[in-house]
């Protein structure tokens, strides 16, 4: 039985200003992956603020709106049996350092907070997150 899921991955302005889009969408599709929607856009920091509202309570929050709309952002969905689970596997910890080698992160990630990659953590906050920048 298969258990095809969607997820929103965003390619994050350190990644894409280090010029690692294509690099990055390649760990995707070598694993297995497949980008059924993506485009390139530059958020402003209202609407990285309600992107991000879930985490408004954290110390982090106001840094994490002011650099998600600091520079262009490529956002995709992806889609794979358990793509959740998948992604947050293939993007790794948070911080760069804790996270495992192959990870995207322990490749590209720079800081806890540059770390190159956001991917849904779970179906409900994928659909709620896919619906953000992909309005049907």
């Amino acid at each position: 039985m298969s258990n095809l899921e969607k997820t929103l991955s965003i390619i994050k302005p350190d990644a894409v200003e280090r010029g690692l889009e294509n690099e990055i969408k390649n760990q995707f599709l070598s694993n297995g992956f497949e980008i059924t929607n993506e485009k390139k856009i530059k958020i402003s920091k209202s609407e990285a603020e309600d992107f991000y509202k879930v985490h408004q309570t954290k110390p982090f929050y106001n840094d994490l709106c002011s650099y998600l709309s600091s520079g262009p952002i490529v956002v995709m969905i992806l889609e794979k049996n358990n793509a959740i689970l998948a992604n947050r596997k293939l993007m790794g910890a948070t911080d760069p350092n804790k996270a495992e080698e192959g990870t995207i992160r322990k490749k590209y990630g720079l800081s806890i907070d540059k770390n190159s990659v956001h991917g849904s953590d779970s179906l409900e906050n994928a659909k709620i997150e896919i619906n953000f920048f992909f309005k049907d």
